[in-house]
């Protein structure tokens, strides 16, 4: 039934959205209303997914909307106000103000993303929690909290954190049965939400209490400071109960002792919000977050375990974490917390990787090191995460100043799937993405002078070429094939038949390019790497060279392709150091660089599926091609880019024609 059709005239929002307007129905989905009101506590965060603007009033036409966090963005859910009912009455969720409806619509709208009503029963509250704020959640097991936890949960909530708790073991049941309550009134298996914790001053000294929630609306504690029998509240004078808030009521809001959560609950989910959730003049400080969007490719960028056999765990994205200023409460650490999320398994219809878990490593980077090893890296290994098939894993400590590399990977090689890595640190630490896949696990080398070209006379070479003296006019290419035979050439001697190379005419691109670079090819110390080139790749070296927009070189064209062949030459012959005249993968990326191109991760991935052979390695043409292909891109790019934004805006027909003419 529609909310009209059950009152005359219901509400959206009664006095603002409360934690106090959830009332669990007939449905097991408590880890959600947990989150719910969770949420409810902070309204500028309530405000992103419940957009108050909606009424059954004004402009009612039976529709409302929500916004949910998913992967890094926010996604709209629209629904219709038909809501489930028995004998006139809401079968599930319902605000104790019956002519409320913002938290039953809410709840169906999340029931929608998820797949249905029935799809909410038992389930997680950290994962509503983050489908809700954004932020990033994390576990915590309080049988195993050594730390001080009064201290701990007042760090937590002065950075805005949500935080959830449930009890799920007794010494008769491991797990506790279903949402039955045990001696002190604590619901086993059931999501409370946990909103305050308060120093309070009694006649007998201070006492640490904590708020606690149960979305449920009843079922209250009944031991020391029950709102009810609790004898202890004799002992706090009335303006320190009205400054906690205390009311006798059966309202599932009570106050317990620090001791006692710690006896009577088993589990404590934290949901981390960072600036972008936190509201503008708030008195919280929330982490810093740097999100990342990557993929694990097989063959590409699965590389697996550290360890595995064969170890391809270099292949794994890689990413540069720099502390650099201790937390105020420490003396020598910097907190931080590094979040990997899988993405759409679920949307797929795949279970989170089931053959294979996923992990975060961390490896300390010594500052004498820009580009490490893979011995440098396990001489520095921190911290593993257990592979897990959750949804997303944690990792939250603390490490003195420094540069880090954090690691994702799965716990077999060659499995597919995208992930979302959120890195959170305190102002002054930050992490990136630049660096990639080889640039630290593969040991840097040292470069070697190699002459790209056999000399003309002996054909013995390698050779040290002539430097060019300063002043000295620029010279022509010094070696060229004409008729078969070596010999130097400059624009005179080449003739007309160097001066221009016109695609347009399939004999010209047939017979004079490919057969003329074949040739040089041929005769240089890649000698046999001719095969590899084509038809294809000569016309793109033509049009990605071409000044005029002519499909046409001429000798000012010519001259500058040539010295660019010579130098990828030189790069390519350092970096093919098996000597097997391709590139395996590992090595593309570093001779990018040497090639003064720098690339992230996402395009490496494109590379390795767009630009190699069936064995992922690229022959000397390709690498040519690929240098070319990126080199004209990133020069059309700065064309347009005149303000050196890092953004441009171009027409639908340059965009067509810097994409079909290249």
């Amino acid at each position: 039934m529609r909310p009209k059709e059950l009152f005359s005239s219901p509400k959206f929002i009664v006095d603002g959205a409360s934690r106090l307007d959830i009332c669990q129905g007939k449905l097991a989905d408590c880890w959600v209303l947990s989150a719910i009101a969770s949420l409810a506590n902070h309204p500028e965060l309530l405000k992103k997914v419940v957009p108050l603007n909606q009424s059954f009033q004004d402009g009612y036409n039976g529709r409302f909307f929500f916004r949910f966090w998913q992967y890094g963005q926010w996604e709209e859910v629209r629904i219709d106000d038909l809501l489930p009912t028995l004998n006139n009455k809401l079968i599930y969720l319902s605000s104790p103000e019956k002519h409320e409806f913002w938290s039953s619509l809410l709840e169906k709208a999340y029931a929608k993303l998820k797949g249905g009503y029935r799809a909410l029963e038992l389930g997680h509250p950290h994962e509503a929690m983050v489908d809700m704020t954004g932020g990033v959640t994390e576990v915590f097991s309080l049988p195993l909290v050594s730390k001080d936890l009064p201290e701990l949960l007042r760090s937590l909530l002065a950075k805005g954190a949500l935080i959830n708790c449930a009890n799920g073991k007794t010494a008769a049941s491991p797990q506790g049965e279903l949402e039955k309550k045990n001696e002190m009134g604590i619901m086993y298996r059931h999501a409370y939400s946990l909103t305050a914790v308060e120093k309070v001053k009694t006649t007998d000294g201070f006492k640490d209490l904590v708020r606690i929630l149960n979305p449920w609306g009843h079922t209250e504690w009944e031991g020391a400071w029950s709102d009810y029998d609790g004898n202890e509240w004799t002992k706090v004078s009335a303006e320190e109960q009205k400054r906690l808030g205390r009311v006798r009521q059966e309202d599932g809001e009570f106050w317990m002792s620090v001791s006692d959560f710690h006896l009577n609950f088993d589990t404590m989910e934290v949901c981390h919000l960072t600036e972008a959730q936190s509201a503008p003049g708030s008195d919280v400080s929330p982490w810093k977050c740097v999100m990342h969007h990557g993929a694990w490719m097989p063959n590409i960028t699965a590389g697996g375990p550290p360890g595995s056999i064969p170890d391809f765990f270099w292949q794994n994205p890689q990413f540069l974490l720099v502390l650099s200023e201790v937390d105020r409460n420490s003396q020598n650490g910097c907190s931080f917390i590094v979040a990997l999320m899988q993405k759409y398994q679920r949307r797929r219809g795949i279970n989170f990787l089931f053959c294979g878990f996923y992990s975060v490593e961390l490896f300390y980077l010594p500052a004498s090191v820009s580009e490490g090893s893979a011995e440098d890296l396990r001489r520095g290994f921190l911290f593993c995460t257990s592979y897990s098939t959750r949804r997303e894993v944690v990792l939250r400590t603390s490490l003195p100043p420094g540069r880090y590399i954090i690691i994702p990977s799965t716990s077999e090689p060659n499995q597919q799937g995208e992930f979302l890595l959120r890195v959170l640190t305190e102002p002054g630490s930050h992490a990136t993405s630049k660096i990639n896949k080889g640039s630290i696990l593969i040991k840097q080398r040292k470069k070697k002078n190699f002459l790209r070209f056999l000399s003309p006379k002996t054909k013995t070479g390698p050779q040290p070429e002539k430097a060019q003296q300063p002043g000295e006019a620029r010279r022509s290419p010094q070696v060229l094939v004409l008729d078969g035979n070596w010999e130097t050439a400059d624009k005179k001697e080449a003739g007309e038949a160097w001066k221009v190379f016109n695609i347009q005419t399939e004999q010209l691109c047939n017979k004079i390019f490919p057969t003329l670079i074949k040739k040089v090819f041929s005769r240089l110390v890649l000698a046999g790497s001719e095969r590899y080139l084509s038809l294809e790749h000569c016309k793109s070296l033509v049009v990605l060279m071409d000044s005029q927009g002519k499909a046409k070189l001429n000798w000012s064209d010519f001259q500058l392709l040539w010295d660019k062949i010579r130098k990828w030459t030189d790069i390519f012959l350092v970096y093919d150091t098996n000597k097997t005249h391709h590139l395996e993968y590992k090595e593309v990326e570093p001779a990018l660089k040497a090639a003064g191109i720098m690339v992230n991760g996402l395009v490496m991935q494109l590379v390795g599926l767009r630009y190699t052979e069936s064995d992922l390695t690229i022959s000397y043409p390709g690498f040519l091609f690929l240098l070319m292909k990126m080199e004209s891109m990133i020069h059309k790019f700065q064309v347009h880019d005149v303000m050196g934004l890092g953004t441009i805006t171009i027409s639908y027909t340059q965009w067509l024609y810097m994409t079909l003419y290249s």
